[in-house]
């Protein structure tokens, strides 16, 4: 008998193959059933409101759209609603600006010396945990301890000026103008300028080193570096600080709503207090405080456009090589 001999190879069994990209959206899930329950919902319910007589809770299920009523009440300069919401946002400026300005300051200086190799500072890691710590503190807890030492009449504050010879007696803090809209600006930069410094410094650590190193061998001093290097490659993280404080500063809220309640004569109340206080204080008007979230929404898109604008780069450069050929 002949054997039959066959070259044919026996075929790999096919495998088959899991697709996972369909778990990634498991996964995601979660944040949007979140975010539309808890963030998107309430937006389009405060913008429908802010349209209708919804003043108090049995309106709020039962109302009526009425138009741009409630905004007219807000911008009906003179009457008392009016006066009290743009004093409120007059308020907010003017406690943003006087935190925010040294925040970004002492944020870029700390920033700067912690990456800068020349200056070799020590214990730099116990540095940032220290500077960072208020952050991670509750705005109740911060709120409460410095009503602890501003009280009056007695208080440490108090005490120790008196003790020294500043002042012969107490001075209520919470009831002058200028130190209850410091006090909360000093708190508001204390809390966020460790967050703040920690952005420019994750900031500064994305810049090519290759372009400090040749900076070195130039010869520029750390101030020229600073100027010419590290500031303009550091715009985007610049701006990203200016909008998250801009919209941390315009919805500002715990901390003057702890300690001073919006005195003295609501020298300290702000935006998001005025809505707090509009929506949850008798009388009720969940209708002018919708109003008022919308108005404010929109006051820091605005904003935040302009911001986005002024530190928007224009290589002018690029245009040129451009027209080159033309």
């Amino acid at each position: 008998m002949q054997k039959v001999s066959t070259n044919a190879q026996a075929k790999p069994a096919k495998r088959k193959s899991i697709s996972y990209d369909k778990y990634g959206y498991f996964f995601v899930a979660p944040f949007f059933i979140v975010f539309l329950i808890f963030q998107l919902y309430p937006i389009f319910f405060t913008f429908r409101t802010s349209l209708t007589d919804a003043a108090t809770w049995a309106k709020v299920l039962d109302n009526k759209i009425i138009g741009f009523d409630n905004f007219a009440k807000l911008f009906n300069f003179g009457s008392e609603v009016s006066n009290l919401f743009w004093q409120s946002i007059g308020n907010t400026v003017i406690m943003w600006v006087f935190n925010f300005v040294p925040q970004i300051g002492m944020a870029l200086i700390l920033a700067s010396w912690f990456t800068d190799s020349r200056m070799r500072l020590k214990f730099q890691g116990g540095f940032k945990v220290l500077i960072f710590m208020p952050n991670i503190i509750t705005a109740a807890t911060i709120g409460i301890l410095f009503m602890s030492l501003f009280d009056f009449p007695v208080a440490p504050v108090n005490t120790m000026m008196q003790q020294f010879g500043l002042m012969n007696t107490p001075f209520e803090f919470f009831r002058n103008v200028t130190s209850a809209r410091g006090l909360v600006s000093f708190i508001q930069w204390w809390m966020w300028y460790g967050n703040t410094m920690i952005i420019m410094i994750a900031g500064i650590l994305g810049i090519n080193p290759a372009l400090f190193e040749a900076a070195l061998v130039d010869g520029c001093s750390s101030r020229q570096t600073f100027w010419k290097i590290t500031l303009p490659l550091i715009k985007p993280i610049l701006l990203y600080n200016l909008v998250t404080s801009l919209v941390g500063g315009l919805t500002m809220f715990d901390i003057p709503h702890l300690m001073t309640r919006g005195n003295p004569d609501n020298t300290t109340n702000t935006v998001a207090r005025f809505i707090y206080t509009q929506g949850f204080d008798s009388p009720n008007n969940f209708n002018i405080a919708s109003a008022a979230s919308v108005v404010l929404f929109f006051i820091i898109v605005i904003c935040s456009l302009i911001l986005s604008f002024i530190m928007k780069d224009r290589d002018k450069s690029a245009k040129k090589i451009k027209g080159v050929g033309k």
